[in-house]
Protein backbone atom coordinates (compact mmCIF):
# COMPACT_ATOMS: atom_id res chain seq x y z
CA UNK A 1 0.00 0.00 0.00
CA UNK A 2 1.03 3.63 -0.88
CA UNK A 3 -0.42 5.87 1.68
CA UNK A 4 -0.72 9.32 1.27
CA UNK A 5 -2.10 11.86 4.17
CA UNK A 6 -4.48 14.38 2.30
CA UNK A 7 -6.55 15.83 5.27
CA UNK A 8 -7.81 15.79 9.02
CA UNK A 9 -10.72 14.89 10.56
CA UNK A 10 -11.88 17.93 10.92
CA UNK A 11 -11.96 18.87 7.67
CA UNK A 12 -14.82 17.13 7.14
CA UNK A 13 -18.50 17.72 6.80
CA UNK A 14 -21.80 15.92 7.82
CA UNK A 15 -23.53 17.51 4.76
CA UNK A 16 -20.77 16.84 1.80
CA UNK A 17 -17.52 15.36 0.84
CA UNK A 18 -14.16 17.21 0.27
CA UNK A 19 -12.30 17.04 -2.51
CA UNK A 20 -8.12 15.58 -2.09
CA UNK A 21 -5.89 14.72 -4.49
CA UNK A 22 -2.37 12.70 -4.75
CA UNK A 23 -0.75 13.87 -7.51
CA UNK A 24 -3.40 14.38 -10.62
CA UNK A 25 -5.88 11.83 -8.84
CA UNK A 26 -8.81 13.90 -7.57
CA UNK A 27 -10.35 12.21 -4.48
CA UNK A 28 -13.80 12.91 -2.49
CA UNK A 29 -13.82 11.80 1.39
CA UNK A 30 -16.98 11.45 2.72
CA UNK A 31 -17.68 10.22 6.67
CA UNK A 32 -19.62 7.26 7.10
CA UNK A 33 -20.78 6.98 10.16
CA UNK A 34 -17.88 7.13 12.33
CA UNK A 35 -15.34 5.66 9.40
CA UNK A 36 -14.30 7.54 6.38
CA UNK A 37 -14.65 6.74 3.13
CA UNK A 38 -12.56 7.74 -0.18
CA UNK A 39 -13.84 7.77 -3.52
CA UNK A 40 -13.25 8.99 -7.08
CA UNK A 41 -13.82 12.53 -6.76
CA UNK A 42 -16.23 12.94 -10.32
CA UNK A 43 -18.61 11.54 -11.10
CA UNK A 44 -18.67 8.36 -13.79
CA UNK A 45 -21.79 10.29 -15.09
CA UNK A 46 -20.22 13.28 -16.99
CA UNK A 47 -17.05 13.87 -14.46
CA UNK A 48 -18.91 16.26 -12.52
CA UNK A 49 -16.82 16.93 -8.95
CA UNK A 50 -18.78 15.21 -6.67
CA UNK A 51 -17.45 17.57 -3.54
CA UNK A 52 -19.95 20.29 -5.10
CA UNK A 53 -22.52 18.11 -3.93
CA UNK A 54 -24.21 16.80 -1.29
CA UNK A 55 -24.42 14.21 1.63
CA UNK A 56 -28.17 13.02 2.53
CA UNK A 57 -29.89 10.21 4.51
CA UNK A 58 -26.30 7.83 3.20
CA UNK A 59 -25.94 8.80 -0.16
CA UNK A 60 -23.89 11.36 -2.05
CA UNK A 61 -25.17 13.52 -4.80
CA UNK A 62 -23.93 14.53 -7.97
CA UNK A 63 -24.10 18.44 -8.35
CA UNK A 64 -25.21 18.63 -11.84
CA UNK A 65 -27.54 15.82 -12.44
CA UNK A 66 -28.50 14.10 -9.43
CA UNK A 67 -26.69 10.61 -9.70
CA UNK A 68 -26.49 9.23 -6.03
CA UNK A 69 -24.00 6.74 -4.66
CA UNK A 70 -24.14 5.15 -1.30
CA UNK A 71 -21.80 6.66 0.87
CA UNK A 72 -20.99 3.11 2.90
CA UNK A 73 -19.71 1.30 -0.18
CA UNK A 74 -19.94 3.93 -2.94
CA UNK A 75 -22.61 1.66 -4.69
CA UNK A 76 -25.01 3.36 -7.55
CA UNK A 77 -28.36 4.21 -5.95
CA UNK A 78 -29.58 6.93 -8.52
CA UNK A 79 -28.83 7.32 -12.81
CA UNK A 80 -27.76 8.88 -14.42
CA UNK A 81 -24.28 6.93 -13.75
CA UNK A 82 -24.34 3.42 -14.32
CA UNK A 83 -21.45 1.90 -12.38
CA UNK A 84 -20.55 2.73 -8.52
CA UNK A 85 -17.88 4.71 -7.21
CA UNK A 86 -14.41 3.83 -7.26
CA UNK A 87 -13.12 3.13 -3.76
CA UNK A 88 -9.78 3.75 -2.09
CA UNK A 89 -8.52 2.62 1.28
CA UNK A 90 -8.51 4.61 4.04
CA UNK A 91 -6.63 4.78 7.20
CA UNK A 92 -7.19 7.65 10.12
CA UNK A 93 -3.96 7.55 12.01
CA UNK A 94 -4.14 10.42 15.61
CA UNK A 95 -6.60 12.39 13.61
CA UNK A 96 -5.03 12.34 10.29
CA UNK A 97 -6.79 10.62 6.98
CA UNK A 98 -4.38 8.88 4.61
CA UNK A 99 -5.74 7.20 1.51
CA UNK A 100 -3.74 5.02 -0.41
CA UNK A 101 -3.46 5.71 -4.54
CA UNK A 102 -4.02 2.16 -5.71
CA UNK A 103 -8.24 1.52 -5.63
CA UNK A 104 -9.94 -1.56 -3.60
CA UNK A 105 -10.99 -3.98 -6.52
CA UNK A 106 -13.91 -5.58 -6.68
CA UNK A 107 -14.41 -9.07 -5.67
CA UNK A 108 -14.56 -11.69 -8.83
CA UNK A 109 -17.05 -14.64 -8.52
CA UNK A 110 -18.69 -17.02 -10.08
CA UNK A 111 -22.31 -17.03 -10.62
CA UNK A 112 -24.75 -19.91 -10.77
CA UNK A 113 -25.81 -20.76 -14.77
CA UNK A 114 -29.35 -19.39 -15.10
CA UNK A 115 -31.54 -20.22 -18.18
CA UNK A 116 -34.06 -17.59 -18.54
CA UNK A 117 -33.85 -15.34 -21.54
CA UNK A 118 -34.65 -11.66 -20.88
CA UNK A 119 -35.19 -9.01 -23.59
CA UNK A 120 -35.27 -5.58 -23.65
CA UNK A 121 -36.67 -3.80 -26.23
CA UNK A 122 -34.89 0.03 -27.03
CA UNK A 123 -31.28 0.94 -25.80
CA UNK A 124 -31.73 4.46 -24.95
CA UNK A 125 -32.50 6.08 -21.32
CA UNK A 126 -34.06 3.42 -19.57
CA UNK A 127 -32.95 0.31 -22.18
CA UNK A 128 -29.41 0.85 -21.50
CA UNK A 129 -29.76 1.50 -17.92
CA UNK A 130 -31.78 -1.58 -17.17
CA UNK A 131 -29.23 -3.82 -19.02
CA UNK A 132 -26.77 -2.31 -16.63
CA UNK A 133 -28.82 -2.99 -13.61
CA UNK A 134 -29.54 -6.37 -14.61
CA UNK A 135 -25.86 -7.59 -14.77
CA UNK A 136 -25.35 -5.35 -11.52
CA UNK A 137 -27.90 -7.18 -9.55
CA UNK A 138 -26.44 -10.59 -11.02
CA UNK A 139 -28.55 -11.87 -13.65
CA UNK A 140 -26.37 -14.46 -15.06
CA UNK A 141 -29.56 -15.19 -18.11
CA UNK A 142 -29.09 -14.45 -21.55
CA UNK A 143 -29.74 -10.99 -22.00
CA UNK A 144 -30.57 -9.26 -25.32
CA UNK A 145 -30.88 -5.91 -26.04
CA UNK A 146 -33.16 -4.90 -29.21
CA UNK A 147 -32.49 -1.27 -30.79
CA UNK A 148 -33.67 0.05 -34.31
CA UNK A 149 -30.46 2.65 -34.16
CA UNK A 150 -27.70 1.53 -35.82
CA UNK A 151 -25.12 2.63 -33.19
CA UNK A 152 -25.18 2.47 -29.48
CA UNK A 153 -27.57 4.18 -27.10
CA UNK A 154 -26.27 7.27 -26.35
CA UNK A 155 -27.18 10.61 -24.27
CA UNK A 156 -29.97 12.75 -26.53
CA UNK A 157 -30.47 15.23 -24.23
CA UNK A 158 -26.59 16.57 -25.61
CA UNK A 159 -28.32 17.04 -28.83
CA UNK A 160 -30.41 20.21 -28.32
CA UNK A 161 -28.18 21.28 -25.33
CA UNK A 162 -24.45 20.97 -27.04
CA UNK A 163 -24.57 19.87 -30.15
CA UNK A 164 -26.78 21.92 -31.90
CA UNK A 165 -25.09 24.92 -30.66
CA UNK A 166 -21.67 23.38 -31.89
CA UNK A 167 -19.84 22.50 -28.80
CA UNK A 168 -20.05 18.99 -29.22
CA UNK A 169 -20.39 17.43 -33.17
CA UNK A 170 -22.93 15.05 -33.51
CA UNK A 171 -20.33 12.30 -33.68
CA UNK A 172 -18.75 13.09 -30.25
CA UNK A 173 -21.57 12.36 -28.75
CA UNK A 174 -20.68 9.36 -26.33
CA UNK A 175 -22.25 6.12 -26.10
CA UNK A 176 -24.13 5.52 -22.99
CA UNK A 177 -21.96 2.14 -22.96
CA UNK A 178 -19.24 1.03 -25.24
CA UNK A 179 -19.37 -1.90 -27.45
CA UNK A 180 -16.49 -3.59 -24.79
CA UNK A 181 -18.89 -3.04 -21.80
CA UNK A 182 -21.73 -5.16 -24.51
CA UNK A 183 -19.06 -7.88 -24.54
CA UNK A 184 -17.38 -8.50 -20.86
CA UNK A 185 -21.34 -8.61 -19.62
CA UNK A 186 -22.51 -10.51 -22.81
CA UNK A 187 -25.33 -8.42 -23.65
CA UNK A 188 -26.27 -9.62 -26.98
CA UNK A 189 -27.12 -5.85 -29.01
CA UNK A 190 -29.28 -6.73 -32.10
CA UNK A 191 -29.96 -3.94 -34.54
CA UNK A 192 -33.77 -4.69 -35.52
CA UNK A 193 -37.12 -3.21 -35.45
CA UNK A 194 -39.63 -4.98 -33.46
CA UNK A 195 -42.77 -5.95 -35.45
CA UNK A 196 -45.10 -7.90 -32.64
CA UNK A 197 -44.56 -8.56 -29.33
CA UNK A 198 -47.21 -11.03 -28.61
CA UNK A 199 -47.75 -10.89 -24.62
CA UNK A 200 -49.68 -13.99 -24.58
CA UNK A 201 -47.29 -15.92 -26.15
CA UNK A 202 -44.29 -14.19 -24.59
CA UNK A 203 -42.55 -13.64 -28.11
CA UNK A 204 -40.95 -11.03 -29.94
CA UNK A 205 -40.97 -10.84 -33.75
CA UNK A 206 -38.65 -8.41 -35.29
CA UNK A 207 -39.59 -6.75 -38.92
CA UNK A 208 -36.34 -9.02 -40.46
CA UNK A 209 -37.90 -12.22 -39.08
CA UNK A 210 -36.38 -12.88 -36.23
CA UNK A 211 -38.09 -14.33 -33.47
CA UNK A 212 -37.54 -14.67 -29.89
CA UNK A 213 -39.40 -16.00 -26.70
CA UNK A 214 -38.50 -14.58 -23.59
CA UNK A 215 -39.00 -15.01 -19.73
CA UNK A 216 -39.86 -11.41 -19.06
CA UNK A 217 -39.63 -8.14 -21.05
CA UNK A 218 -39.00 -4.24 -20.87
CA UNK A 219 -40.50 -1.78 -23.48
CA UNK A 220 -38.27 0.97 -23.71
CA UNK A 221 -38.95 2.17 -27.24
CA UNK A 222 -39.36 5.90 -26.01
CA UNK A 223 -41.26 8.23 -27.96
CA UNK A 224 -41.32 9.79 -31.54
CA UNK A 225 -41.57 12.95 -32.55
CA UNK A 226 -44.93 14.01 -33.70
CA UNK A 227 -45.31 15.30 -37.20
CA UNK A 228 -47.02 18.36 -38.40
CA UNK A 229 -49.79 17.20 -40.53
CA UNK A 230 -50.10 20.09 -43.04
CA UNK A 231 -49.06 20.81 -46.92
CA UNK A 232 -44.84 21.05 -47.57
CA UNK A 233 -44.26 19.56 -43.87
CA UNK A 234 -42.16 16.63 -46.30
CA UNK A 235 -39.59 19.31 -47.61
CA UNK A 236 -36.23 18.71 -46.65
CA UNK A 237 -36.00 21.33 -44.48
CA UNK A 238 -38.92 20.78 -42.23
CA UNK A 239 -37.47 18.40 -39.60
CA UNK A 240 -37.43 17.08 -35.62
CA UNK A 241 -34.90 16.40 -33.41
CA UNK A 242 -34.34 12.95 -32.52
CA UNK A 243 -31.36 11.82 -33.41
CA UNK A 244 -27.64 12.24 -34.16
CA UNK A 245 -28.79 12.97 -38.47
CA UNK A 246 -31.78 15.21 -37.41
CA UNK A 247 -28.63 17.27 -36.12
CA UNK A 248 -26.60 17.26 -38.68
CA UNK A 249 -29.53 18.47 -41.26
CA UNK A 250 -30.64 21.04 -38.79
CA UNK A 251 -26.88 22.48 -38.65
CA UNK A 252 -26.25 21.93 -42.08
CA UNK A 253 -29.49 24.43 -42.96
CA UNK A 254 -28.48 26.63 -40.02
CA UNK A 255 -26.45 29.03 -42.06
CA UNK A 256 -25.84 33.26 -40.71
CA UNK A 257 -28.74 35.06 -41.32
CA UNK A 258 -30.85 32.20 -42.23
CA UNK A 259 -33.83 32.25 -40.31
CA UNK A 260 -35.34 29.53 -38.44
CA UNK A 261 -38.77 28.51 -37.74
CA UNK A 262 -39.59 26.21 -34.50
CA UNK A 263 -42.89 25.32 -33.94
CA UNK A 264 -43.60 24.66 -30.11
CA UNK A 265 -42.47 26.31 -27.14
CA UNK A 266 -41.66 23.11 -25.16
CA UNK A 267 -38.39 22.88 -23.24
CA UNK A 268 -36.49 21.07 -26.34
CA UNK A 269 -37.54 23.55 -28.73
CA UNK A 270 -36.80 26.57 -26.77
CA UNK A 271 -33.11 25.12 -25.82
CA UNK A 272 -32.52 24.88 -29.93
CA UNK A 273 -33.82 28.16 -30.21
CA UNK A 274 -30.53 29.19 -28.02
CA UNK A 275 -28.35 26.62 -29.76
CA UNK A 276 -29.50 28.29 -33.16
CA UNK A 277 -28.71 32.12 -31.81
CA UNK A 278 -25.22 30.76 -31.35
CA UNK A 279 -25.09 30.42 -35.43
CA UNK A 280 -26.03 34.26 -35.74
CA UNK A 281 -29.71 32.27 -36.96
CA UNK A 282 -32.35 34.20 -37.06
CA UNK A 283 -34.93 32.62 -34.97
CA UNK A 284 -38.89 33.09 -34.26
CA UNK A 285 -41.00 30.83 -32.31
CA UNK A 286 -44.70 29.59 -32.90
CA UNK A 287 -45.36 29.34 -28.90
CA UNK A 288 -49.01 27.83 -27.67
CA UNK A 289 -48.34 30.11 -24.47
CA UNK A 290 -48.06 33.74 -23.64
CA UNK A 291 -45.56 32.94 -21.10
CA UNK A 292 -43.48 29.77 -21.63
CA UNK A 293 -43.27 26.82 -18.89
CA UNK A 294 -45.45 28.63 -16.81
CA UNK A 295 -47.31 25.20 -16.31
CA UNK A 296 -44.01 23.66 -14.95
CA UNK A 297 -41.86 26.45 -12.82
CA UNK A 298 -44.94 29.17 -12.45
CA UNK A 299 -45.48 32.55 -14.37
CA UNK A 300 -42.46 34.04 -13.06
CA UNK A 301 -40.20 32.27 -13.84
CA UNK A 302 -40.93 31.38 -17.44
CA UNK A 303 -41.16 35.29 -18.14
CA UNK A 304 -37.48 35.22 -17.18
CA UNK A 305 -36.82 32.38 -19.34
CA UNK A 306 -38.75 34.24 -22.47
CA UNK A 307 -37.27 37.59 -21.60
CA UNK A 308 -33.64 36.28 -21.66
CA UNK A 309 -34.28 34.43 -24.87
CA UNK A 310 -36.14 38.02 -26.32
CA UNK A 311 -32.79 39.83 -25.07
CA UNK A 312 -31.26 37.26 -27.41
CA UNK A 313 -33.00 38.18 -30.43
CA UNK A 314 -35.42 35.26 -30.04
CA UNK A 315 -39.26 36.09 -31.57
CA UNK A 316 -41.94 34.63 -30.19
CA UNK A 317 -45.86 34.62 -32.46
CA UNK A 318 -48.13 33.33 -30.46
CA UNK A 319 -52.12 32.97 -31.28
CA UNK A 320 -51.40 31.94 -34.86
CA UNK A 321 -50.52 28.15 -36.44
CA UNK A 322 -48.44 27.48 -39.50
CA UNK A 323 -50.99 26.63 -42.52
CA UNK A 324 -48.58 25.39 -44.92
CA UNK A 325 -44.85 25.27 -46.26
CA UNK A 326 -43.88 26.41 -49.50
CA UNK A 327 -40.67 25.56 -51.30
CA UNK A 328 -39.31 25.66 -55.01
CA UNK A 329 -36.70 23.47 -56.72
CA UNK A 330 -33.10 24.71 -56.10
CA UNK A 331 -30.21 22.74 -58.47
CA UNK A 332 -32.61 19.67 -58.39
CA UNK A 333 -33.85 19.71 -55.32
CA UNK A 334 -37.07 21.30 -53.30
CA UNK A 335 -35.76 23.55 -50.95
CA UNK A 336 -38.19 25.37 -47.90
CA UNK A 337 -38.76 28.50 -47.97
CA UNK A 338 -41.68 29.73 -46.59
CA UNK A 339 -44.14 29.12 -44.04
CA UNK A 340 -47.95 30.73 -44.79
CA UNK A 341 -49.42 30.68 -41.14
CA UNK A 342 -53.12 30.34 -40.21
CA UNK A 343 -53.80 34.31 -40.19
CA UNK A 344 -52.50 34.44 -44.13
CA UNK A 345 -49.04 35.82 -43.39
CA UNK A 346 -46.52 34.90 -45.55
CA UNK A 347 -42.98 34.23 -43.68
CA UNK A 348 -40.04 33.18 -46.01
CA UNK A 349 -37.90 30.38 -43.61
CA UNK A 350 -34.50 28.47 -44.50
CA UNK A 351 -35.61 25.58 -41.91
CA UNK A 352 -38.56 24.60 -39.52
CA UNK A 353 -38.04 22.55 -36.75
CA UNK A 354 -41.21 20.91 -35.09
CA UNK A 355 -41.20 20.40 -31.13
CA UNK A 356 -44.94 19.36 -30.63
CA UNK A 357 -44.40 16.66 -28.21
CA UNK A 358 -43.94 12.72 -28.69
CA UNK A 359 -45.97 9.85 -29.35
CA UNK A 360 -45.25 6.39 -27.24
CA UNK A 361 -43.91 3.75 -29.87
CA UNK A 362 -46.34 0.85 -28.54
CA UNK A 363 -47.66 0.00 -32.08
CA UNK A 364 -45.70 -3.36 -32.28
CA UNK A 365 -47.69 -5.02 -28.59
CA UNK A 366 -49.71 -7.24 -29.12
CA UNK A 367 -52.07 -8.70 -26.40
CA UNK A 368 -52.13 -5.48 -23.54
CA UNK A 369 -54.31 -2.54 -23.79
CA UNK A 370 -52.66 0.85 -24.47
CA UNK A 371 -53.89 3.99 -22.83
CA UNK A 372 -55.63 6.78 -25.09
CA UNK A 373 -51.73 8.59 -26.01
CA UNK A 374 -50.53 5.22 -26.24
CA UNK A 375 -48.76 4.66 -23.62
CA UNK A 376 -48.90 1.36 -21.32
CA UNK A 377 -49.92 1.85 -17.65
CA UNK A 378 -48.20 0.41 -15.09
CA UNK A 379 -47.94 -0.16 -11.38
CA UNK A 380 -45.34 1.55 -9.29
CA UNK A 381 -42.61 -1.30 -9.70
CA UNK A 382 -43.40 -0.41 -13.64
CA UNK A 383 -45.25 -3.91 -14.78
CA UNK A 384 -47.46 -3.61 -17.72
CA UNK A 385 -48.53 -7.35 -17.52
CA UNK A 386 -47.74 -10.91 -17.33
CA UNK A 387 -43.85 -10.55 -16.98
CA UNK A 388 -43.79 -7.74 -18.86
CA UNK A 389 -42.78 -4.37 -17.70
CA UNK A 390 -42.10 -0.71 -18.86
CA UNK A 391 -40.14 1.92 -18.55
CA UNK A 392 -39.90 6.13 -20.33
CA UNK A 393 -41.59 7.90 -22.08
CA UNK A 394 -44.01 4.99 -22.78
CA UNK A 395 -45.15 4.40 -19.29
CA UNK A 396 -47.89 5.74 -17.91
CA UNK A 397 -47.49 5.11 -13.88
CA UNK A 398 -48.45 6.54 -10.42
CA UNK A 399 -47.32 9.49 -8.81
CA UNK A 400 -48.44 11.32 -5.88
CA UNK A 401 -51.84 9.21 -5.99
CA UNK A 402 -52.50 10.60 -9.55
CA UNK A 403 -51.33 8.44 -13.07
CA UNK A 404 -48.32 10.65 -14.99
CA UNK A 405 -46.27 10.40 -18.11
CA UNK A 406 -43.12 12.20 -17.93
CA UNK A 407 -40.53 12.45 -20.38
CA UNK A 408 -37.72 12.92 -18.28
CA UNK A 409 -34.58 11.04 -19.15
CA UNK A 410 -33.23 10.68 -15.54
CA UNK A 411 -36.82 8.85 -14.57
CA UNK A 412 -36.71 7.18 -17.24
CA UNK A 413 -33.75 5.42 -16.10
CA UNK A 414 -35.22 5.58 -12.28
CA UNK A 415 -37.84 3.69 -13.70
CA UNK A 416 -35.31 0.91 -15.50
CA UNK A 417 -33.33 0.04 -12.39
CA UNK A 418 -37.21 -0.43 -10.71
CA UNK A 419 -38.10 -2.48 -13.76
CA UNK A 420 -34.48 -4.63 -13.60
CA UNK A 421 -34.99 -5.27 -9.64
CA UNK A 422 -38.69 -6.58 -10.42
CA UNK A 423 -37.94 -9.00 -13.59
CA UNK A 424 -35.58 -10.54 -10.83
CA UNK A 425 -38.38 -11.30 -8.21
CA UNK A 426 -38.04 -7.73 -6.30
CA UNK A 427 -40.49 -5.91 -4.70
CA UNK A 428 -39.54 -2.43 -5.78
CA UNK A 429 -41.66 0.72 -6.14
CA UNK A 430 -41.16 3.93 -7.36
CA UNK A 431 -40.73 6.08 -4.74
CA UNK A 432 -38.36 8.84 -6.42
CA UNK A 433 -38.23 12.16 -7.04
CA UNK A 434 -38.51 13.17 -10.70
CA UNK A 435 -35.63 15.24 -12.03
CA UNK A 436 -34.80 17.43 -15.25
CA UNK A 437 -32.50 20.54 -16.36
CA UNK A 438 -32.63 22.60 -18.89
CA UNK A 439 -30.12 25.05 -20.58
CA UNK A 440 -30.45 28.42 -22.36
CA UNK A 441 -27.97 31.51 -23.07
CA UNK A 442 -25.45 29.95 -20.17
CA UNK A 443 -28.20 29.45 -18.25
CA UNK A 444 -29.08 25.98 -16.56
CA UNK A 445 -31.73 25.44 -14.45
CA UNK A 446 -32.44 22.62 -12.60
CA UNK A 447 -36.37 20.81 -11.79
CA UNK A 448 -37.15 18.60 -9.14
CA UNK A 449 -40.34 16.81 -8.07
CA UNK A 450 -43.81 17.58 -10.42
CA UNK A 451 -46.33 20.11 -9.69
CA UNK A 452 -49.39 20.25 -11.46
CA UNK A 453 -50.69 22.82 -9.11
CA UNK A 454 -49.62 24.92 -6.35
CA UNK A 455 -51.05 27.51 -4.10
CA UNK A 456 -47.47 29.36 -2.89
CA UNK A 457 -43.68 29.70 -4.61
CA UNK A 458 -41.31 30.95 -2.31
CA UNK A 459 -38.32 32.29 -3.94
CA UNK A 460 -34.60 32.78 -2.17
CA UNK A 461 -33.08 35.46 -5.05
CA UNK A 462 -34.16 36.74 -7.87
CA UNK A 463 -35.72 34.37 -11.37
CA UNK A 464 -34.94 37.37 -13.47
CA UNK A 465 -31.04 37.52 -12.23
CA UNK A 466 -30.57 33.70 -12.82
CA UNK A 467 -29.52 33.24 -9.72
CA UNK A 468 -32.36 31.76 -7.25
CA UNK A 469 -34.20 28.83 -5.87
CA UNK A 470 -37.85 28.62 -5.81
CA UNK A 471 -40.10 25.98 -3.58
CA UNK A 472 -43.37 25.16 -5.41
CA UNK A 473 -45.47 24.46 -2.59
CA UNK A 474 -48.56 22.91 -1.88
CA UNK A 475 -50.87 22.83 1.43
CA UNK A 476 -47.12 23.90 3.02
CA UNK A 477 -45.56 20.48 1.38
CA UNK A 478 -42.95 21.33 -1.10
CA UNK A 479 -44.02 20.00 -4.22
CA UNK A 480 -41.29 20.67 -6.79
CA UNK A 481 -37.66 22.84 -6.54
CA UNK A 482 -36.31 24.76 -9.38
CA UNK A 483 -32.74 26.21 -8.73
CA UNK A 484 -30.03 28.03 -10.82
CA UNK A 485 -26.74 28.42 -9.67
CA UNK A 486 -27.90 26.33 -6.55
CA UNK A 487 -26.35 23.03 -7.53
CA UNK A 488 -25.70 21.79 -4.41
CA UNK A 489 -29.11 22.64 -2.32
CA UNK A 490 -30.95 20.89 -4.94
CA UNK A 491 -28.54 17.59 -4.96
CA UNK A 492 -29.31 17.91 -1.10
CA UNK A 493 -33.10 18.31 -1.83
CA UNK A 494 -33.15 15.66 -4.20
CA UNK A 495 -32.49 13.32 -1.78
CA UNK A 496 -34.57 14.52 1.05
CA UNK A 497 -37.78 14.94 -1.26
CA UNK A 498 -38.07 11.15 -1.38
CA UNK A 499 -40.01 11.59 1.86
CA UNK A 500 -42.85 14.50 2.17
CA UNK A 501 -41.07 17.76 3.08
CA UNK A 502 -42.45 20.67 4.56
CA UNK A 503 -41.71 24.65 3.12
CA UNK A 504 -40.26 24.98 6.89
CA UNK A 505 -38.10 22.44 7.43
CA UNK A 506 -37.00 23.11 3.60
CA UNK A 507 -36.13 26.05 4.48
CA UNK A 508 -34.18 25.50 7.57
CA UNK A 509 -32.34 22.73 5.78
CA UNK A 510 -31.18 25.68 3.03
CA UNK A 511 -30.13 27.83 5.87
CA UNK A 512 -27.86 24.78 7.28
CA UNK A 513 -26.27 24.23 4.04
CA UNK A 514 -26.06 28.26 3.19
CA UNK A 515 -24.59 28.57 6.88
CA UNK A 516 -22.19 25.56 6.50
CA UNK A 517 -20.88 27.05 3.32
CA UNK A 518 -20.39 30.64 4.36
CA UNK A 519 -18.54 29.01 7.90
CA UNK A 520 -15.68 27.33 5.02
CA UNK A 521 -15.39 30.32 3.14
Amino acid sequence: MTMHRVASLADLHRDRGIQVEIGEKKIVLVQAGDEVRAYQGECPHAGAPLADGAVCNGHLICPWHKAEFAIDDGSLCEPPALDGLIRYPVQVIEDQIHVDEHAIQPLSESLPPDDRCFIIVGAGAAGTAAASALREMRFNGRLLLIDREPAPGYDRTALSKFVLAADMHPDQVPPLRDAAYYREQRIECIQGEAMKLDVINKRLTLVDGQRFAYDAALIATGGEPRNLHVIGADLPQVLTLRCREDAKKILAAARPGSHALILGDSFIGLEAASALRKHRVNVTIIARHEVPFAAQLGERIGKAIRALHEQNGVLFRTHVDVSRFEGDGHQGEKRLEAAVLSNGERMPVDLALIGIGVTPVTHFIDGIERETDGSLKVDSGMQAGKDLWAAGDIATFPLDHRLQRIEHWRLAQQQARIAASNMLGGDKHYTDVPYFWTYHFEKRLDYLGHAEDWDDIVYLGEPESFNFLALICKQGSVAAVVGCERERVVALLAERMKQPLFKDEALMLIRQMADSDQADE
